[in-house]
């Protein structure tokens, strides 16, 4: 009699070429379509694209710097990423919650490979970050006012979060088997958020964003940011945690020992490069583009105004020269057609990190315009412009507390089609009436009660009328020590109440 003997087949075998590959992938696309439905993660994204479309135009309105557009794609993506790390930790743990492990290990894939289809889902989800991140950069650069460039490594940072914090829950499920390891986790990354955004230079770069404590703008070649490195660093560092993860798992080949090896390389690289500060070449850039712009800043001459700013700068000449007219506009006498040169000018000797006030320049009628554009600060701008058409010189006009403020304010918001809101948008606290300070490029003005009053009732006239009193009554009104009723009087307007005592 002859005994037939079969020859056991070797678990976690596949005899077909590249059976295991495809086995991962198909793995991947089911485990990737279940963490993308994840109600954490949906309500992670349905809040990040609520938010970025409720902010879309309110951060710069139509005038954005693209160099500080590209790091508000860095913040959102976070949320994004505790949720993904939530997600994959459960979907890692999944098995051993439900207690199919056993029948797990009599399936081609070993559990290292399902690891692997893990950590590829968490890809797809920084894959998606991406997408999102492209759309709110890609609205702002498209708008017709957008000015200056963005960076490929600040853009990174949002998906290469989303990854990092992905692949730290699934290590942290190969680690510790509990689904309270993610949560906690949640609570620790949250605490060195907070801790290192308080420390020094080199410490803060630990983080995955990078917040700066300044809404300051500069030259995008005077920004200072190691974004490539630190995007160098956050992708190795997501590399290193995923390849860990494989590793507990059981995979130890030789091409993840070597993978291992070469993204704790990038991550040293990165960290070690990003921590280095600003080179001596750029401290020097700083320092010219600070006290010097003229060297570096190319001039235009447009209705007899000169307007001189920084390259990128170049397209906002329009804007500030329009400004320029309308200010001129309403002026009498000699300041009715004033050559004025418009500098553009910046405080970047501390980098983002500063935000230190600019001196008023001592030039005969040369006005300060700052690197932003829109909402309030234009009548700003325009309150410079109506000092120095006043005065001669912005320190002679920051220095005014006399009755000239009421032509200097009707000036700077008397073109506006809401002058009154321009009044509100230009005082420090948000007032139109009683005393407050006035806004401007560099030092403020102050405004008294009584000017404020006579001020307000020349608001209150049809335009065309308080226009031609001003015009009319220009030598008296601008006349150094004049009070406010002197004012109110050569304006024939009622004699202002309030107290005309400046701070």
């Amino acid at each position: 009699m002859t005994t037939v003997v079969e020859k056991p087949l070797a678990s976690g075998i596949r005899n077909e070429p590249g059976g295991s590959f495809k086995a991962v992938l198909t793995l991947a696309l089911f485990e990737s379509r279940r963490l993308l439905t994840r109600i954490p993660v949906l309500l992670a994204f349905t809040v990040y694209l609520g938010w970025t479309v409720w902010r879309a135009g309110r951060a710069w309105g139509d005038h954005p710097a693209l160099q500080d557009a590209d790091r508000a794609t860095q913040g959102a993506p976070m949320l994004v990423g505790l949720a993904v790390l939530l997600s994959v930790n459960q979907a890692a743990l999944r098995s051993r919650r439900h207690g199919t492990e056993r029948h797990l290990a009599v399936l081609v894939l070993p559990h290292w490979c399902r690891t692997v289809a893990h950590a590829l889902s968490v890809v797809a989800a920084a894959l998606v970050t991406a997408v999102c991140v492209a759309g709110q950069f890609g609205w702002e650069a498209l708008r017709p006012g957008a000015i200056g460039q963005g960076s490929v490594g600040e853009l990174l940072v949002g998906p290469l979060t989303v990854l990092l914090f992905g692949l730290a829950g699934l290590l942290v499920a190969g680690l510790v088997r509990s689904p309270l390891a993610a949560p906690l986790l949640v609570v620790l990354f949250l605490f060195l958020f907070l801790f290192f955004s308080g420390m020094d230079y080199g410490s803060r770069w630990l983080l995955p964003a990078v917040e700066e404590a300044t809404s300051n703008t500069l030259p995008s070649d005077l920004m200072g940011r190691p974004a490539a490195w630190h995007a160098l660093y956050l992708a190795g560092l997501a590399l290193s945690l995923g390849l860990a993860a494989v590793l507990v798992a059981g995979g130890r080949k030789p091409a993840v020992l070597a993978g291992t090896a070469g993204a704790l390389a990038m991550t040293l690289v990165g960290g070690v490069a990003q921590s280095g500060g600003d080179s001596p070449e750029l401290v020097k850039a700083r320092e010219r583009a600070t006290v010097h712009p003229e060297q570096v800043q190319s001039c235009v001459r447009r209705d007899g105004a000169t307007y001189c700013a920084f390259p990128e700068w170049g397209p906002r000449v329009g804007d500030w020269a329009a400004v320029v007219d309308r200010v001129r506009s309403l002026a009498g006498g000699g300041a009715h057609e004033q050559a004025v040169v418009v500098r553009q000018r910046v405080e970047a000797r501390y980098g983002l990190s500063g935000d230190a006030a600019l001196d008023p320049l001592k030039r005969p009628h040369e006005v300060t315009v700052g690197t932003q554009w829109g909402g309030n600060r234009v009548p700003e701008f325009s309150a410079a412009v109506a000092g120095v058409l006043i005065a001669g010189d912005e320190a002679a006009a920051t220095s005014i507390c006399d009755g000239r403020i009421v032509p200097l304010m009707w000036l700077a918001v008397g073109w506006e089609s809401d002058p009154l809101d321009a009044l509100r948008r230009v005082r420090l606290n948000d007032t139109v009436t009683g005393s407050d300070s006035v806004l401007q490029p560099t030092n403020g003005l102050y405004m008294t009660v009584a000017q404020t009053e006579v001020l307000r009732a020349l608001l209150d006239l049809p335009h065309d009328e308080a226009a031609a009193r001003v015009k009319d009554r220009w030598a008296g009104l601008t006349a150094p020590r004049i009070t406010a009723a002197r004012a109110a009087a050569l304006l024939d307007l009622p004699a202002p109440e309030g107290k005309d005592k400046c701070l």
